[in-house]
């Protein structure tokens, strides 16, 4: 049997590896630096104590057993392309302790799902001040820092000042999201005054409006909710620098930040440039027409760490939509053991939805505008969707009626 090895438990990766697993046509092996998987979409939930990651996670190792694939966790720290090998780092415990040593996993074919990581744009102070959301570490370590500065706002009467740097989807998300946990922070007397006393948000975007990959009309729409919630958002406004408790734009506004977070962008991860192969202005390995990286037909390259161009000429946008499809497309190519004469691939933009906090969304369907409460339903079922790719409809279904059970048992938001 012929050994595929994907690196990265991304939402392409995993899909990849379990219907690759279920085909049986290959020994296919994920790598990923973490034991389980969690849609990154959904980070913001995390960072606003709104979910609880290990309520949510896929773990690596039970969807391997489950799915006919071995799951191999370490950091990657390169691949030998002569040899057809991907390196791994030592495992090291908490305490540093070494659990596993160094190793190779040799592969025929090698598919990099790595995602993407946050983009600075090499703004001063952003690396050393700003908090990003890349993985669920990440989001867990934004979400203490906020309950820590509800406390403090809430004991000592100052306030706190939150800037998100970014008005895409994830910093508009996030925004809504913080409000809403703040609320709900009051009413559980976790401190003592609402968003309007205690917890300022403000949204600092470049651009002239947010969420640029939509109509103008949803964007304002967005604006509209941001502002009715009593989130202060700057448009038209580059950030110069990062500071330890301010944010400075090119005007020389100074925008006050007891916590700063950074969404302002995305590139894909430094190991891409390692490879020796062609990659975008982000950093992004160069695929062709059946998604094989330029320079090598052994290895494959889908989802944000992948730059592929339509047959049109735009470039497939970095979200989960075009991982799902890539995966879909690369599952049946790979099965059928002819890559070589698989046809194109397609990319199909069905369109984007955001959410705006607990009861609103906004986003373009196939060309149609939604929003409110049923692009809200409509922005939930995606996140079913996924689950149902990975465990099937009864197990999506029972998650979800848990989900709703622990809703109605469990305070809105985590409290510690």
């Amino acid at each position: 049997m012929k050994t595929i090895v994907i690196v990265g438990g991304g939402a392409g990766g995993l899909e990849l590896a379990t219907r690759l697993g279920d085909s049986g046509q290959a020994r296919v092996v994920l790598v990923d630096r973490w034991p389980a998987h969690f849609w990154k979409p959904l980070l913001h939930t995390v960072a606003s104590g709104k979910v609880d990651a290990q309520a949510a996670e896929i773990g690596y190792a039970a969807q391997a057993r489950e799915h006919g694939f071995e799951f191999a966790r370490g950091e990657v720290l390169g691949v030998d392309r002569e040899a057809r090998a991907v390196l791994l780092a030592p495992l090291l415990a908490d305490d540093g302790a070494e659990l596993l040593p160094a190793r190779s996993i040799a592969y025929d074919q090698l598919v990099l799902a790595l995602g993407s990581v946050t983009n600075l744009f090499g703004v001063p102070g952003a690396a050393q001040h700003a908090l990003t959301l890349e993985d669920v570490p990440q989001a867990e370590a934004f979400r203490q820092r906020f309950m820590d500065g509800c406390l403090r706002a809430s004991v000592h009467g100052k306030g706190m000042d939150i800037v998100i740097v970014g008005g895409g989807a994830t910093g508009v998300e996030l925004a809504a999201e913080l409000n809403h946990s703040a609320r709900m922070l009051a009413r559980y007397n976790f401190h003592a005054r609402g968003p309007e006393g205690h917890v300022r948000i403000r949204l600092v975007e470049r651009g002239s409006r947010l969420l640029p990959h939509l109509d103008p009309r949803q964007s304002k729409r967005a604006l509209r909710h941001l502002r009715a919630l009593g989130v202060k958002v700057a448009t038209d406004s580059a950030v110069a620098r990062v500071d330890a408790h301010a944010v400075i734009d090119t005007d020389g506004t100074v925008f006050p930040a007891a916590i700063t977070l950074w969404a302002a962008g995305v590139q894909a991860p430094a190991m891409c440039a390692t490879l020796g192969l062609p990659v975008s202005r982000l950093g992004q390995v160069v695929v062709g027409p059946t998604l094989q990286a330029l320079g090598d037909p052994d290895i494959y390259a889908i989802g944000d760490c992948a730059s592929f161009t339509s047959p049109g000429g735009g470039a497939v946008p970095p979200r989960a939509q075009a991982a799902h499809q890539q995966a879909l497309y690369l599952a049946g190519v790979l099965a059928s053991g002819w890559p070589g004469k698989a046809p194109a691939f397609a990319y199909h933009d069905y369109g984007s939805l955001v959410s705006l906090g607990p009861l609103a969304a906004v986003g373009m369907l196939s060309g149609l505008r939604v929003g409110g409460v049923v692009a809200r339903l409509l922005y939930a079922l995606m996140y079913r969707k996924h689950l149902m790719a990975l465990q099937g409809f009864a197990r999506m279904a029972a998650r979800t009626v848990a989900d709703w059970i622990n809703a109605k048992l469990a305070p809105p938001v985590r409290l510690h």
